[in-house]
């Protein structure tokens, strides 16, 4: 991988994106802007592959459900869950917080410090 230069900044005027972080590549060839949404994304989809979880639950129309916090190159990820029966909602959530940090981590080349994960529900 390249050795990334990585700041905070605002969305370049050209997207719908409100933040994120920009990426500069080794190569000058330009930049790579990834919005706080990929991130959250991303954080989705891994948490969703792993057995044992239900969902990410609705808390509001129009409000996140997993929040991304990029300084520098560090991301701090929050997020709620809901679990289905039967599953030890501990061993879950370590496994979500593991699969969540290695897929982050793999597609952005952030470093994940935190995964915290709320439980709101169980679903039979």
């Amino acid at each position: 991988m390249a050795a990334v230069k990585e700041k905070k900044v605002k969305a370049p005027k050209n997207t719908t994106e409100k933040s994120g972080i920009s990426i500069g590549t080794s190569e000058n060839n330009g930049h790579v802007f990834i919005a706080d949404a990929v991130v959250e994304e991303i954080a989705a989809l891994a948490a969703g592959e792993v057995e044992g979880v239900e969902g990410i639950v609705e808390k509001a129309k129009n409000k996140s459900l997993i929040k991304a916090d990029i300084v520098g190159t560090n991301v701090r990820i929050s997020m709620i869950v809901s679990t289905r029966f039967g599953y030890p909602i501990p061993a879950t959530c370590q496994a979500v917080q593991s699969r969540v940090k290695q897929s982050v981590e793999n597609m952005t080349g952030l470093t994940v410090t935190d995964v915290n994960i709320r439980v709101s529900g169980v679903e039979i």
